[in-house]
């Protein structure tokens, strides 16, 4: 049969409103690196020396990830559980790590809420890093061109990923967008209609919606948690669609974009306006 491939392009882009310097002092273009380190599996990107975001594949991850990620000041967006937990932070959904793609239900195999603390069932599919196919740094863009095999539970190929993430620089500003092709290995594969997919980007704490009312949290081993009302001091996130809903309202629903705004502060830095994320996806926010 002839394979059949899907081709995904998403982007998600930041910046702060502190920091910037002046035109003058902005004209050359930060150098960005990035360095594959197979033996630690791992790719770290670096803006003028200092870590940007990392491309990590460790055992104990179900997928390939971008962790943490950070903005131009230096603040990590992303939340730190269950790689690095902090503290104040939600220790929910323990698939939910870094910026990673993937999806909810594809041939029936569910690749989204697969992680260590998963059961091992006949349900849950896994995604495997296969190679860094090139790493390239430079003036203000980096770029990093990775394949994957997306796996059924007993090991068999379903779908092979080859995946470019270009990463951008300038004062103020921090961008990546990633640009991924899935082909069919060997039988019909469907992406059924499912809430969970296809990106998803977990951030920290101060840049999620502030909690109104107790919730519970079905984990990804099926168990209910029940969460109370969190510290809502400085957590300050907003959700914008391009249809424009705000807030909970765009959850689950379709949209061309959406923005995540919020304010970061932290003891080495002043107020920053960030970030404002950015992805253009079928299902705007997922579980």
């Amino acid at each position: 049969m002839t394979a059949r491939s899907w081709a995904f392009l998403v982007g998600v882009a930041w910046g702060g409103t502190a920091g910037i310097a002046t035109t003058a002092a902005t004209a050359a273009r930060p150098a960005i690196e990035v360095k594959a380190k197979e033996s630690e599996r791992r790719v770290d990107v670096l803006v003028d020396g200092k870590p940007f975001t990392s491309y990590i594949y460790p055992a104990s991850l179900k997928k390939p990830v971008l962790f943490p990620i950070r903005d131009a000041l230096g603040n990590v967006i992303t939340r730190g559980y269950p790689m690095e937990p902090r503290p104040h932070e939600r220790a929910d959904h323990p698939h939910h790590v870094g910026l990673w793609l993937n999806y909810g239900d594809v041939n029936g195999v569910d690749f989204w809420n697969n992680s260590e603390q998963a059961p091992e069932t006949a349900k849950m599919g896994t995604i495997v890093h296969r190679s860094v196919e090139s790493a390239l740094g430079g003036a203000g863009r980096g770029e990093l061109v990775v394949s994957a095999k997306w796996l059924l539970p007993g090991g068999q190929a379903l779908l092979g990923e080859r995946t470019r993430f270009v990463f951008r620089a300038d004062a103020g500003v921090r961008s990546i967008d990633r640009s991924t092709t899935l082909t069919a290995v060997g039988q019909k594969v469907v992406f059924h209609d499912n809430k969970e997919g296809m990106i998803g980007l977990r951030v920290t704490r101060a840049l999620e919606q502030p909690a109104t009312k107790p919730e519970i949290f079905v984990d990804a081993a099926g168990r209910p948690t029940a969460v109370p009302v969190l510290d809502n001091e400085g957590v300050n996130g907003l959700y914008r669609s391009s249809e424009g809903k705000t807030g909970d309202d765009v959850w689950g629903t379709r949209g061309r974009w959406v923005t995540l705004s919020g304010k970061l502060r932290t003891p080495a830095t002043p107020p920053t306006g960030t970030p404002a994320a950015t992805a253009c996806s079928r299902r705007t926010r997922s579980g």
